[in-house]
């Protein structure tokens, strides 16, 4: 990781701290409560965390570097309080779950980040049969509320479950007098050629979500081959799988699949109001996004902190602070309000079979690349 790519939160952040309201992100920042540190986190918040054992022993190995695969600005906005919280640097790069997978694979045991936030675990699991990953017990699983969030082995926790959708430009829409999708055999319609926009199978974990869904649904043989069907309607494979939605608000991109919360994100926090959602009918499908410890991690001590943190208020309800909206996961944690106005129901998915993505994933990528031909120039990795 250079430093180019790295970033300080006390120095490179204090910008998107004042756009975000972070200055004072500390559970407890405005209640009056005594406190422990300068963040305004009460000595309990703190205790919810971690023991000081493990504290002292995180604060000792003084740094924390993190690979963060959901939005900038929530990567950020979590690291930010981590680093106000013990006092332990903290820095990040954002990449792709897909991008993490490769590198780490790369480093090969040498990994130079500690830790892993954010993304789809499908590719989380990749890293575990590669054993990339190393277990951890930790103390704050017991707050999630269910154990179908994490990993059996402890190689990785969930932190929050996002809905995988449609969403669309309803003035492009009318504008092409076309009806909107309401479940996956419709996108195959010759009526949205070139319209569709998806995120790319090699580098993007929402991708590897789609296409676990498809062989889930389809069987494998008939959901690749749904899967060449589709590829004829897609105008752009996306490095991230948040990029479709980035882009149905201005109408460059007319139908997207992805997670739905990102497109609540450009409705609510970016005022376009123009753009639609779509459950698909048959049942939508889901990820979990985790969180995880590279194995031979330098710090481990903090990265260990890092996990129980993770699995508390603290770092999850940062989320909706910077416009993340995905159901949370951890049971004393507060939902962001806002999903309820969009019908989304966190109960309302498919019984999407984890295990068959952790066994297959890689394979299954390997097989639709091939159907595909390898790709073309709609596959963006930058």
């Amino acid at each position: 990781m250079t430093n180019l790519t790295r970033r300080n939160f006390l120095g490179a952040s204090a910008a998107f701290a004042t756009m975000a309201g972070l200055a004072a992100c500390g559970g407890d920042g405005g209640s009056g409560t005594d406190t422990s540190d300068s963040s305004g986190s009460s000595d309990e918040n703190l205790a919810r965390i971690a023991d000081q054992e493990l504290i002292d022993a995180a604060k000792a190995d003084g740094q924390l570097i993190v690979y963060g695969s959901c939005e900038e600005a929530h990567v950020a906005a979590c690291c930010e309080h981590f680093q106000e919280l013990f006092g332990i640097e903290t820095t990040y790069q954002r990449l792709s779950t897909g991008e993490v997978e490769s590198k780490i694979e790369e480093e090969n045991g040498n990994p130079s980040a500690d830790v892993w936030f954010g993304g789809t675990t499908d590719p989380y699991n990749v890293a575990v049969g590669k054993g990339l990953l190393v277990p951890y017990e930790a103390k704050n699983a017991s707050h999630l509320v269910s154990d179908k969030f994490k990993d059996a082995d402890g190689n990785w926790y969930g932190i929050y479950k996002g809905i995988l959708g449609f969403f669309y430009n309803k003035d492009e829409m009318d504008r092409k007098g076309l009806a909107v999708p309401e479940d996956w055999p419709d996108l195959i319609k010759e009526d949205y050629k070139d319209l569709i926009w998806m995120s790319n199978y090699n580098t993007a974990g929402t991708a590897k979500l789609i296409l676990n869904t498809v062989i889930q649904k389809y069987g494998h043989d008939d959901g690749i081959k749904y899967l060449v069907d589709l590829d004829k309607n897609i105008q752009v494979y996306t490095k991230s799988g948040s990029g479709p939605s980035k882009n149905v608000g201005t109408g460059e991109c007319t139908i997207g699949i992805g997670f739905l919360h990102d497109a609540i994100y450009q409705i609510v926090d970016n005022g376009y109001g123009n753009i639609g959602l779509v459950i698909p009918s048959s049942g939508a499908s889901y990820e979990v996004g985790a969180t995880a410890i590279f194995k031979g991690c330098k710090h481990e001590n903090a990265a260990k902190l890092w996990i129980e943190y993770a699995l508390s208020p603290e770092c999850v309800e940062r989320a909706q602070e910077v416009g993340a909206y995905q159901f949370l996961v951890i049971d004393d944690a507060k939902q962001p309000a806002v999903v309820d106005e969009y019908g989304l129901d966190p109960d309302n998915v498919m019984d999407y079979d984890f295990e068959d993505a952790k066994e297959n994933t890689e394979q299954y990528v390997s097989d639709v690349m091939n159907a595909l031909g390898g790709g073309d120039d709609r596959f963006q990795t930058e």
